[in-house]
């Protein structure tokens, strides 16, 4: 799941309602969703020497904690995942504090799913564990995917396959709650996946956090949902799941965490898998302009592969498709169309199922037909790809993917002005013209997360000092629209892993099992902690 920010809707003018939502999965889960629907088709920051250690007064309960693993029944916040969540696999809670700063205090609980290991118990090495990316990807969810896919992989012979739900995130509790089902279907929830249009004002964030914090269990929970408590759960996990050392492997968000992780408790670490790496060096405006100008590259090669066709619902000139796009999406800030079941398309959600559709090329036919559709006035395709992506089940019940994904962004990350937040989103339009209003928001747009409790604690740059970490994998994919493949060498750098170089155009490839030599790469890795050649290059 790739990093996404929370943005304004294009209608700031109704006021929040009361309760919860998901810009899901690294979004490699949420991308990962839409790629399913279309094979269907369709304060300061804590540094690792004051990080509390096991040893620290009050952490020992924690530590010593047991896993009682059994029933699925009740984990499921979706008809679809209560569908996925049963046997072989089994379920248990772990038992953190809210603060780690005070253990004596509130506790939450973080879900786990696990599938114990399919081979001679005597060759079973231990756990590894998964995170799909986000943030705000369910990892109970991601275990059940990786498992299908891993099916006839030693892999699953040789580790228990456990996901968790971070804290705030999916069957943990409590979890992060801001809006109703029928205010996200309605596109009032006031998190998109692009801060690209619409208003904010001091009232509108400080209404928000107001609003999340009472459907969220407090203030406090708000201001806990951030990666370094995350990562701090995490090594009470792999205390309470009984390994001495952490076998891992994030893609997308899921690099931030598990680098963050190295950070604060590399010896602690077995093997390291990053697939799709963020970059730890960039603040959030940089990071999300890069990211916006893999999108736009993403998009341009859409273009490409549709304008041959004479029907191509954004003609057949490549250097005119940006602004056929903007003609069939720019109306849609003031006169939303329909898109089925009583629901409307607005700019937001047509940018943002488009931008979802982006991650792999096998959903660009669906976003064409999708442009195709708006093109008649109707928007149900479009809608569709963005509800897949943020975490719309089926049935129409909604998971909190989206509201986990701003709770966990604006505790990580350094607030911006309203100055800041108007020069970034200008900066946007220029880098990303399809997502363009072509509105001015100068005076008019605020950062959603500044009146966000608590103090950011994630920290730019993050994963220094690294000590006492193995060589880690590092996978980057060379068109990757989402984490550039730059960023991997980057990554690499500061904590010393190998980079796998990946030809090709997608968002993170290891856990769907989509390259044999990827999937070699990975097996021997993870298996015997064995890095490839730094020449070693797959291909797509």
């Amino acid at each position: 799941m790739t990093l996404f920010d929370p943005g304004p809707p294009v209608d700031s003018s109704a006021p929040p309602a009361p309760r919860r939502a998901t810009a899901r999965v690294g979004a490699a889960a949420g991308a990962a969703a839409v790629l399913a629907l279309v094979t269907a088709c369709t304060g300061t920051p804590n540094s690792a020497e004051s990080e509390p250690q096991p040893s620290a007064a009050g952490l020992e309960v924690f530590y010593g904690q047991k896993l009682s693993f059994g029933s699925c029944a009740g984990y499921g916040t979706t008809p679809g995942q209560q569908k996925l969540y049963v046997a072989p696999f089994e379920c248990a809670r772990l038992t953190v504090p809210l603060d780690y700063r005070n253990p004596k205090g509130r506790t939450i609980q973080v879900a786990v799913l696990r599938l114990p290991a399919q081979g001679d118990p005597g060759q079973r090495i231990g756990s590894l564990v998964l995170n799909p990316g986000g943030p705000g990807g369910s990892g109970l969810a991601q275990a059940t995917s990786f498992s299908a896919a891993h099916a006839k992989s030693p892999l699953r012979q040789r580790f228990d396959v456990v996901g968790f739900d971070p804290r705030g995130v999916g069957s943990s509790t409590p979890a992060i709650s801001c809006f109703t089902d029928a205010e996200r279907d309605r596109g009032e929830d006031r998190t998109t996946l692009l801060a690209s249009s619409g208003q904010w004002s001091e009232e509108d964030t400080r209404r928000l956090a107001e609003r999340c914090a009472k459907g969220s269990g407090g203030a406090d929970v708000l201001a806990a949902v951030g990666t370094r408590n995350t990562a701090r759960d995490m090594d009470v996990l792999r205390s309470a799941l009984g390994d001495e050392k952490l076998t891992y492997a994030g893609q997308s968000y899921g690099t931030r965490l598990g680098a963050v992780y190295a950070e604060m408790f590399g010896r602690n670490v077995r093997a390291l898998v990053l697939d799709g790496v963020t970059d730890p060096t960039l603040e959030n405006p940089q990071r999300r302009l890069t990211q916006q100008a893999g999108f736009q590259q993403s998009f341009e090669k859409l273009v490409a592969s549709c304008v041959p066709s004479r029907d191509c619902p954004l003609g057949t000139d490549p250097a005119r498709a940006t602004e056929v796009f903007q003609k069939l999406v720019r109306p849609l800030i003031d006169k939303p169309v329909p898109a089925g079941e009583g629901r409307t398309l607005n700019f937001n959600q047509a940018t943002g199922g488009v931008t979802a559709g982006l991650y792999y090329p096998e959903a660009w036919p669906t976003l064409i037909k999708g442009l195709a559709q708006l093109k008649q006035g109707d928007g149900t395709q479009l809608l569709k790809v963005g509800d897949v992506f943020g975490g719309r089940d089926a049935s129409g019940v909604w998971d909190n993917f989206l509201e986990a994904n701003l709770a966990v962004n604006c505790n990580d990350e350094v607030r911006r002005t309203p100055e800041e937040e108007a020069r970034l989103r200008a900066d946007i339009a220029r880098t990303s013209p399809f997502v363009a209003t072509g509105r001015n928001v100068d005076g008019v747009t605020r950062d959603p997360c500044e009146s966000w409790p608590g103090e950011p604690s994630l920290g730019i740059p993050y994963a220094q000092d690294v000590e006492g970490l193995p060589d880690t994998l590092i996978i980057s994919v060379t068109g990757d629209p989402a984490t550039p493949y730059a960023a991997g060498k980057v990554l690499a750098d500061e904590i010393g892993g190998t980079v796998l170089t990946v030809e090709g155009a997608r968002h993170t490839v290891a856990q769907e099992r989509v390259s044999p030599c990827v999937d070699a790469a990975f097996v021997a890795y993870l298996i015997e902690v064995k890095v490839p050649a730094e020449d070693r290059h797959c291909r797509l």
